[in-house]
C-alpha cells in the first residue's frame, strides 16, 4: 500500500486516480495522518472490504455444517440475555 500527501492528489490526481483503477490502494494523508484510503472500484461491497483489509478471506472449504456444533444449555431464559444486553432500555 501507497501512502501520498493531499498535496500530491492535488497536483497529480488523474496520475494517482489512474494508479486506484489499476488496482492499487493508496493512503492520503493531511498533516502526517491518514485522511482517507483510495482503493479500486469493485463489483461488491464485500470485495471492497477485502480491498481495504477490514475483512479477511474465509479459509472455509464450503459450507457451515452447523449441526455438528455442540449445543450449549443455560439456565438464563432468552428473554433474560436479550433483556441484559439491551440494557433494560
Amino acid at each position: 500500500m501507497t501512502t501520498i500527501p493531499h498535496r500530491q492528489l492535488r497536483n497529480e490526481s488523474s496520475k494517482i486516480l489512474e494508479r486506484v483503477k489499476n488496482g492499487e490502494i493508496i493512503d492520503v494523508t493531511n498533516n502526517g495522518e491518514i485522511a482517507a484510503t483510495l482503493i479500486p472500484p469493485s463489483s461488491s461491497p464485500f470485495e471492497r472490504l477485502l480491498r481495504s483489509g477490514a475483512v479477511r478471506p474465509s479459509t472455509a472449504t464450503g459450507p457451515v455444517d452447523f449441526t455438528l456444533l455442540d449445543r450449549v444449555r443455560s439456565d438464563i431464559s432468552s428473554e433474560d440475555l436479550l433483556r441484559d444486553l439491551r440494557g433494560d432500555r
